[in-house]
């Protein structure tokens, strides 16, 4: 029997911090095995990965998967090395195009489990200055104290 539904491995929360996220799409990744054991066991930081186009090809790359803990010898793996994303070549050409023309960068979001296939969320994005995070944060405080407003509203 397959396995069904989705699940959240790992997740980059301080990407939607230090980014405006402008795209996202899910990739597939190329693993091995034992990587796949410790990505299931949530041995996995995200926090200063980063995307790259090199030759028509995607790489994943800041990635730490911790090495699996039962595999020895031949079956370990290199935890930091440098890891393929899978995604149509329509796709590769269109982000490297943005890449070049508007300054962006590939950030991982997350990294899934979908129907027993790891994945990845990947995200066109802009970087943000100080004065940009603190903007968003701004934004976001005031979003809330409107929802907090028309709840209490609704109550009465």
């Amino acid at each position: 029997m397959k396995p069904t539904g989705t699940s959240v491995l790992a997740s980059n929360r301080k990407a939607r911090h230090d980014f405006t996220i402008i795209d996202v799409v899910e990739a597939g990744i190329v693993l091995l095995g034992s990587e796949v054991k410790s990505l299931r066991t949530g041995q996995v930081q995200l926090a200063d990965a980063y995307a790259r186009v090199v030759d028509g090809e995607v790489w994943l790359e800041g990635v730490h998967i911790a090495p699996y803990q039962f595999a020895v010898g031949v079956g370990a793996h290199d935890p930091d090395r440098a890891r393929k994303l899978l995604l149509h070549s329509a796709e590769i050409r269109r982000f490297r195009e943005r890449i070049m023309k508007d300054r962006l960068t590939l950030v991982p979001l997350s990294i899934i489990l979908r129907d027993g296939k790891v994945k990845v969320e990947l995200a066109l994005a802009q970087g943000r200055t100080k004065g940009d995070k603190r903007q968003a944060i701004a934004e976001r405080d005031v979003k809330r104290e409107i929802q907090r407003e028309i709840s209490q509203r609704n109550r009465r």
